[in-house]
């Protein structure tokens, strides 16, 4: 069953609201504007697009695996790195992906892009915490999406590499100029893109998946959250936390976000244009991927031990037991204790760390507005840091953008 062509009206029973989705996403939604419940249009069409997926890549990834993995990647690798020109007589599938992402797309705003991803670096670890704490963790409540990672080995190679993979590349796309043609953050984005059309055509066919409850490996409303999750829910994490921002930046921000989906292979629909039409997107999806089961707190409870295992040099007990505190009492303030509760996480946590934080950040973030270059030595601190830390969880082995996916889909071939 290819994702192609899907089953022309058929959707997945995993396709369902939950009556307490409020609650579920604790007080995350409050800080929301303007949200609103998904139209029956729009509800119906989320449930037939858990059976699509990213035609274009899986096109070119059928392609790939017939004529042969390791010869079409390398010309794939070519043509990424170097453009569809540099590679000799280039093969009909590849020419074809290509112009199509070389092709910009009407509404791209290049200033947008580049002011939303300043945003982000910014935002420092604040930002970078938002998108552990709360879009990760919180994100296993999505119980079939929890399915396409046990299934890739996801918990064999531990939280640490898992997440430190996810913010290279989130990383990648904020750099400054990130998402130009030849830069990291536009080809990290394509490389993901091969990576999902690898794990959903590899998946799916795994007797272990269940097609008619759990729709399309990496469709096109798990792919949609995934993004905003990445992009959108750590600016509004850092903003809580103290972080000051202009509607204009946030706006900016979910542009620079659109189009590192439509890169991504995120259809339109799925794409917001500005911060209340992503927030209220990222509610109306959550609304039917937000089914809780047993496999939420095998994904979140190793995520939230993985602190434990860092490798500072001086004080690393103390150090451990404080970042894992500090990290729960994040994941506490934004989904709630309804939301801890689904992922099998300690309730009682004290809330602790945003708050002491917030009077901090608010007084820097207004000085950074009124010195000059304030935001730019902002920007680049702020980046500094977020490397820092992902060089802690990476530890010696550097991360790289799908390298856990592709060796275990490799290894399914």
């Amino acid at each position: 069953m290819g994702s192609a062509s899907p089953i022309e009206g058929f959707v997945p029973s995993r396709h369902r609201a939950s009556p307490d989705v409020q609650r579920m996403l604790g007080l995350l939604h409050r800080f929301m504007p303007g949200v609103r419940p998904p139209s029956s249009e729009l509800w119906e069409r989320m449930g037939r697009d858990f059976m699509r997926g990213d035609e274009p890549v899986d096109r070119l990834v059928e392609w790939m695996a017939a004529t042969g993995m390791r010869e079409t990647r390398a010309l794939f690798e070519q043509a990424l790195e170097r453009g569809i020109d540099a590679v000799g007589d280039a093969p009909a599938p590849l020419r074809e992906f290509f112009s199509g992402i070389d092709a910009l797309p009407a509404w791209l705003d290049r200033d947008k892009v580049e002011l939303g991803a300043e945003l982000h670096r910014r935002g420092g670890v604040a930002g970078t915490y938002g998108g552990r704490d709360v879009a990760l963790v919180g994100g296993y409540q999505a119980s079939a999406f929890n399915k396409t990672l046990l299934l890739t080995g996801a918990l064999e190679k531990g939280p640490a590499r898992r997440f430190a993979e996810t913010l290279r590349w989130a990383l990648d796309t904020t750099a400054a100029n990130g998402m130009d043609r030849f830069e990291a953050g536009f080809k990290s984005t394509v490389r993901v893109r091969l990576i999902h059309g690898l794990v959903r055509r590899h998946v799916q066919r795994l007797p272990a998946w269940r097609m008619e409850e759990w729709g399309l490996p990496i469709n096109q409303p798990d792919m949609a959250a995934t993004l905003l999750g990445a992009l959108v829910v750590p600016l509004l994490v850092a903003r809580v936390m103290g972080m000051v921002q202009t509607r204009e930046e946030r706006n900016a921000a979910v542009h620079h976000a659109r189009y590192v989906g439509w890169l991504m292979g995120v259809e339109e629909i799925w794409l917001p244009n500005d911060e209340t039409e992503a927030m209220t997107l990222l509610t109306q999806i959550l609304l039917s991927i937000a089914n809780p089961d047993e496999s939420s707190a095998q994904m979140a409870l190793p995520m939230v031990d993985e602190p434990l295992g860092r490798p500072y040099r001086r004080f690393a007990a103390i150090r451990r037991r404080l970042d894992r505190s500090k990290h729960l009492s994040i994941s506490r303030l934004f989904l709630g204790r309804r939301g801890m509760r689904n992922l099998g996480l300690p309730q009682g946590v004290v809330p602790w760390y945003p708050l002491l934080v917030m009077p901090f950040n608010l007084a820097y973030h207004v000085a950074t507005r009124f010195l000059p270059g304030g935001k730019a030595r902002a920007a680049r601190r702020g980046r500094r840091a977020q490397e820092r830390f992902l060089a802690l969880l990476s530890g010696d082995q550097a991360a790289t953008v799908g390298g856990m996916a592709t060796s275990t889909v490799h290894a399914g071939h």
